[in-house]
């Protein structure tokens, strides 16, 4: 308590700046994410404060961050379509998987594994973080110009011929799961097709605004429903828009010392209420203590949250892996070491309460951190102090920050969109090396990834598309690993570079002994170069002496690739001795009978000196 409390000016000068620039962040990621401005400020409050406290980096602000959101956006947007269109039945669901994400996260830390996140490949994160300021920025562009899909009449009306179909199917899947063995029959498709033709006007409406919710929906989406919207500007929003990024841009020429962010706000917010102007306001944030979801439990179905279960774990190693990057960047800033599995955990605490109280995911936030330590923060004290600053102004001001124009949010997105982009990567694509051919084209392995990651992440699924790049990157890793290996595993007869200790072979043997050095492992990557020892071995060679003093390792491909090699020398009546055996790769060549059935135990010398000495008996000079 001592230390907490040893710095208690610079750490309130920390926390209150961070929180200050926390706020209108907090609210623009929650109205992006689809839960609204209140679950963004919640989840800056307990992460905030739980995360610090419990956490391992003394200086770090967690909170809401780009990230987080952008995959919070796609697990909100799923479930809620997976409900009808409806919030309120998706948010426990929603709640839930939040929750399962910041369990993982603990489980994480308790596990150790707070070491391993760093070995992420870069290019994977690299594609990743851009990918995420690309959907931040065209997602952004329909409430920039003040186009919203479900409100476009005209545009719902054009999914009326679909509603019939998808009721009966969502009918039909409902009736499926009461069913206990799950089969349907006549009378219930006869029902189906009667409760789609028994809809109201109303319902009917409803339902199309679902379905047109759904299709303009992430990048494609909005991609979709750009021309409509270009046509349908309301220029009073892009105004609100544009200014707030000028704000933000220009402000920081001026002075850095006050966030940019939080000027535009209230200047744009300010401007907008005195004026009288006629804009487009953020959902209203509730005034007084945040409620508790007891919904996530009373309402909780395992058969729900099945299908988002690699969602919630993507959320939690995104999660961990933004909260360690930015620790690192704390622990230059400080001269300290922070502890990466306390970490964790005190980030999975933060993120689980944070979702009993209906608040989105976050992470350690880069930006937050650097102004905290700037600031003079330099306990945990600053990150507690940052939440309960956000904690006074949600039960203070949550009435006059309903008034915040929706569009000053979306330009404040967009600014977020272009800071999050990884620039160093993408400068660095035409100075990395060409290592793959592709037909005749000639690729940076690197650069492929970064882009599939890019490109799936920005149009199909954030989960898979990280999946996939881990895929790549480890499938181009071993294929350099077993090149790297390859080459330096090759048949050595006795006239070339010998190893020190072959000095003593008599030379008239040199015709009929051959020697093969393995050096390194013998696994999948490495077996096509051995292999081809069989017939690389001249006719007048009788005896053969593969020496395994340096063979490190040897996996399952590489065991069955000796024994394909054995048996084929074997055939040809070669005599195959070993030397130096180690003792995983003869643990393995004892289980498949390698030994003693293609290679006698008499075959087998502890060194190079015994195996020589039985050369010298028992080979003799015939050419």
């Amino acid at each position: 308590m001592k230390n907490l409390f040893g710095n208690i000016k610079g750490d309130a000068f920390g926390g209150i700046t961070a929180g200050i620039v926390a706020l209108p962040l907090a609210l623009a990621f929650g109205v992006s994410s689809g839960l609204g401005p209140s679950a963004g400020i919640y989840g800056a409050i307990f992460i905030s404060f739980f995360a610090a406290l419990f956490g391992g980096t003394n200086t770090q602000i967690s909170g809401p961050t780009a990230p987080m959101t952008a995959v919070s956006m796609v697990v909100i947007a799923s479930i809620i379509a997976a409900n009808n269109g409806s919030l309120e039945k998706a948010l426990p669901a929603i709640l839930t998987v939040f929750l399962f994400a910041g369990l993982l996260q603990i489980g994480f830390g308790i596990l150790g594994l707070g070491k391993y996140i760093r070995y992420i490949p870069y290019p994977v994160v690299s594609g990743f973080m851009t990918a995420i300021g690309v959907i931040i920025l065209i997602t952004q562009i329909l409430p920039a110009i003040g186009y919203y899909p479900k409100e476009d009449k005209a545009f719902v009306e054009e999914f009326q011929p679909n509603v019939e179909e998808v009721v009966i199917t969502r009918y039909l899947n409902n009736t499926k799961d009461t069913k206990e063995n799950g089969i349907l029959n006549l009378s219930d498709y006869e029902a189906s097709v009667n409760h789609g033709k028994s809809l109201t006007e109303s319902q009917r409406f409803d339902e199309s605004k679902t379905i047109a919710g759904k299709n303009s929906s992430g990048v494609l989406g909005t991609i979709k429903v750009l021309p409509r919207a270009l046509k349908d500007i309301n220029w009073l929003e892009l105004i609100l828009a544009l200014s707030t990024v000028f704000i933000i841009y220009g402000f920081k020429r001026i002075t850095t010392k006050v966030p940019s962010t939080l000027v535009a706000l209230v200047v744009m917010t300010a401007i907008a209420i005195g004026f009288g102007l006629d804009y487009i306001s953020i959902p209203e944030i509730p005034a007084g203590l945040p409620e508790f979801k007891s919904e996530i439990f009373t309402g909780f179905s395992l058969g729900s949250l099945t299908p988002y279960f690699f969602t919630a774990l993507t959320l939690a190693l995104l999660g961990s892996i933004d909260s360690l990057l930015t620790s690192v960047v704390a622990d230059n800033m400080t001269k300290t070491k922070h502890k990466p599995n306390k970490e964790l955990v005190g980030q999975g605490i933060g993120n689980s309460i944070a979702s009993l109280f209906g608040g989105i995911p976050g992470a350690g936030a880069t930006i937050r951190t650097v102004v905290n330590i700037n600031s003079g923060g330099k306990t945990k004290l600053s990150g507690m102090i940052a939440g309960v600053l956000l904690f006074i102004i949600l039960l203070a001001l949550a009435p006059l920050a309903s008034k915040i124009p929706a569009a000053v949010l979306a330009g404040i997105l967009i600014t977020v969109g272009i800071g999050v982009i990884d620039y160093k990567g993408l400068k660095a694509i035409p100075s990395l090396p060409k290592d793959l051919n592709i037909g005749p084209l000639k690729l940076s392995s690197e650069v492929l990834i970064m882009i599939v990651v890019l490109v799936l992440s920005s149009l199909w699924d954030l989960v898979y598309a990280v999946g996939i790049g881990l895929v790549l990157a480890s499938l181009f890793f071993m294929k350099k690993i077993g090149d790297i290996t390859s080459n330096k595993s090759v048949i050595k007869p006795l006239h070339e570079k010998p190893w020190a200790d072959e000095s003593g072979v008599p030379s008239t043997l040199k015709e009929e002994v051959v020697i093969k050095h393995i050096e390194g492992p013998l696994f999948f990557g490495s077996t096509s170069g051995f292999q081809h020892l069989a017939k690389q071995i001249p006719m007048t060679a009788k005896t053969v002496v593969i020496r395994m003093e340096k063979l490190t390792y040897m996996d399952q491909s590489g065991l069955y690739a000796m024994e394909d090699v054995l048996f084929d020398l074997r055939k040809q009546d070669v005599k195959i001795l070993m030397t130096g055996i180690l003792k995983q790769p003869k643990l393995l060549m004892e289980r498949i009978d390698i030994i003693p059935d293609l290679i006698p135990t008499e075959y087998i010398f502890k060194d190079f000196e015994t195996c020589l000495n039985w050369i010298k008996e028992n080979v003799k000079d015939e050419y």
